[in-house]
């Protein structure tokens, strides 16, 4: 298996684009999320916080591992064949 330098500009790529969707995307369903369990108390607030700090962790990762995957790829069918 070769690694090629596009390849790798296009996962750098990719997760730049992974985490400039994530950051706006997160805000949203933040927000959506806020507002359907309306207001709570501080000991309910906190155990969301908690576990919708796990979902955000999640929800990156995963953006990150897929959006990187694809940037490879393309970086390596745009340029790879080149170098």
């Amino acid at each position: 298996m070769e690694y090629s330098l596009p390849a790798w500009l296009g996962a750098l790529a990719g997760t730049v684009v992974a985490v400039l969707i994530y950051l706006p995307a997160i805000r949203a369903i933040a927000r959506s999320f806020r507002a359907q369990h309306g207001p709570q108390t501080p000991e309910q607030r906190a155990a969301f916080e908690e576990k919708f700090s796990i979902a955000r962790r999640l929800i990156l990762a995963v953006d990150i591992a897929i959006l990187a995957t694809v940037g490879y790829w393309i970086g390596h069918a745009i340029g790879g064949s080149r170098f």
